[in-house]
């Protein structure tokens, strides 16, 4: 869905841009967040269409951002697609059990970011 709203979260400035200039080149328009604790006060005050939330991040980690995220009224039905190092099967099953509705990891292909970003979009 081109020209939806979404929100990047991750604490590197270089996975940031990567993430937002893999999506804005394919027309999504993008908001950022640092850190967790941001990344909740803007999915309230944004309201993107689409999360793409890191896990390993300062002050709350992605799975908490998660669940906080998917428990919230106001944000329950944000799709939350975690994009993280942590490659482990372990990793990806405990990440969709926090609610994530997507797990993808890094080092990411910019299609398929842009591809799973425009399905939880639609």
């Amino acid at each position: 869905m081109r020209g939806e709203k979404v929100l990047v979260v991750d604490d590197s400035p270089t996975e940031l841009m990567a993430v937002t200039a893999a999506l804005q080149a394919r027309g999504f328009r993008t908001v950022t967040a640092a850190d967790g604790e941001e990344a909740l006060r803007m999915a309230v005050s944004e309201r993107p269409r689409v999360i793409v939330l890191d896990v390993i991040m300062p002050k709350k980690n992605g799975y908490q951002v998660c669940r906080q995220l998917k428990a919230g009224e106001e944000t329950k039905d944000i799709p939350v697609l975690l994009l993280t190092s942590k490659g482990q099967e372990c990793d990806r099953f405990w990440g969709l059990k926090q609610g994530a509705d997507e797990y993808l990891t890094k080092p990411f292909a910019a299609d398929e970011l842009a591809s799973a970003v425009a399905r939880h979009a639609s």
